[in-house]
């Protein structure tokens, strides 16, 4: 499997286990408690495949700051946290590192 498409999925399973962290209530709630744990299992196995070709720094500003971004929207979707201007700024702040990193860094894969 290609390894952008294995960080595609880390992201996916790392917002879905996030998402249901708040649902979770401490870990009492069964079903998103079950959500939690096999949701950043897979996470983290698909992020540990990506890191066979893809440089660690890449990796993590990609997962993280697209992890970031989509549980901001996430949140203010379900729980209407809504950001306010400051974060607003910061999340483009990080979405763009997040592409200047892979636009113009030069790291390579062991």
């Amino acid at each position: 499997m290609p390894p952008y498409l294995l960080l595609v999925f880390a992201i996916v399973a790392e917002v879905l286990a996030t998402s249901a962290l708040r649902a979770s209530e401490g870990f009492s709630r069964l079903l998103p408690t079950s959500i939690v744990i096999v949701g950043y299992g897979l996470a983290f196995y698909c992020l540990s495949l990506t890191l066979k070709s893809i440089p660690v720094g890449i990796v993590y500003a990609i997962w993280s700051g697209v992890g970031i971004v989509l549980i901001t929207l996430v949140a203010a979707v379900l729980y209407r946290q809504v950001p306010d201007w400051p974060a607003i700024i910061g999340l483009a702040l990080i979405i763009a590192g997040v592409i200047v990193l892979n636009l113009f860094s030069t790291m390579k894969a062991h």
